[in-house]
């Protein structure tokens, strides 16, 4: 997927990528969109090819903007899930794969809820696999979206002050978007409770730029970008929080909050969004917000990774 000499085969996380090939991913979403902004929003370049998308976890953006982006291309696209399927018979993964295989699968696109899943079928599969999210560990289309959308609101990355806000702990979504806004030079700081947080060496043994903090007006002081986080009801039940109501009222983004930020600055969130816990009603629908885009961008973003893939 690079302009080098090989290629990537498959999309697992962004932690093995450079400045250069994101950047790349960055100029063929750009070309996708405009693919999209025509009246017959469909190109040839993935004919013949069959992308199936495997979804053993329930997802309403990401599984039909991988749907509509193999479409845009022209590819060959099945979508299935646990349910209904002989995995449900106890037919491991491995086997769904080579079944896939045999039927002719060039692509897979997986979602699955335990970590390391796709690494497990890229070792196996002949073709390309993409993490569509796995367990707690990645989701690195959605990171690719996220920077894709900064950049086009922004006219850059480097440099900005980008805050991530709410369950970073058990987020998926957080840990890719780590990797790729330090990658390209992004100044990044983590501000959640500290029950949903974690010990702060546990992410600078990784990312020792990272700034990390459970004061919020600290933390959007100057914000470029302010990237919440869904709660999840089950942090309440397991004790992690008192209430939502509570950490509404110390954590989620209200438009006071997000006047101590830049006055330039976006609001993201990756959906579902729980509207009056992470994120006000308001804030979520205002000019600053930029939720819409990254879903529209969504499509974009996986239709340039199918297509470079794929040999683009």
């Amino acid at each position: 997927m690079t302009s080098t000499s090989t290629r990537r085969r498959h999309v697992l996380d962004l932690d093995d990528f450079s400045q250069a090939e994101i950047t790349e991913v960055i100029e063929t979403t750009a070309s996708m969109k405009e693919v999209l902004g025509r009246s017959i929003k469909q190109v040839p370049a993935l004919r013949s090819k069959t992308v199936v998308n495997m979804f053993f976890e329930e997802s309403t953006r990401t599984r039909i903007s991988f749907e509509l982006a193999a479409k845009a291309l022209s590819a060959n696209v099945v979508t299935m899930s646990a349910k209904g399927s002989s995995v449900e018979k106890g037919e491991s993964l491995l086997d769904t794969m080579r079944t896939l295989q045999a039927l002719g699968a060039d692509l897979i696109v997986m979602r699955h809820g335990e970590a390391g899943a796709p690494y497990y079928l890229a070792e196996h599969f002949n073709g390309s696999v993409i993490n569509a999210g796995d367990g707690r560990h990645a989701h690195p289309t959605q990171a690719l979206l996220d920077l894709f959308t900064i950049h086009e609101r922004l006219g850059q990355i480097e440099g900005l002050k980008v805050v991530i806000v709410g369950d970073i702990l058990h987020s998926r979504v957080a840990r890719s978007n780590i990797w790729g806004l330090t990658i390209m030079g992004a100044q990044v700081t983590l501000c959640a409770p500290p029950t949903l947080l974690g010990p702060p060496g546990f992410w600078l043994a990784t990312w020792p730029s990272l700034i990390i903090t459970s004061d919020l007006a600290a933390a959007l002081a100057g914000a470029d970008v302010v990237m919440t986080l869904r709660l999840q009801n089950e942090r309440q039940q397991a004790g992690l929080l008192p209430s939502l109501r509570e950490y509404s009222r110390l954590f989620g983004i209200s438009a006071a909050r997000m006047a101590l930020a830049a006055p330039h600055a976006i609001v993201m969130h990756p959906g579902p969004i729980n509207e009056g816990v992470e994120i006000m009603p308001d804030v979520a629908s205002s000019a600053q917000s930029v939720i819409t885009d990254q879903v529209t961008n969504g499509v974009a973003v996986r239709m340039a990774l199918l297509y470079r893939l794929a040999g683009g």
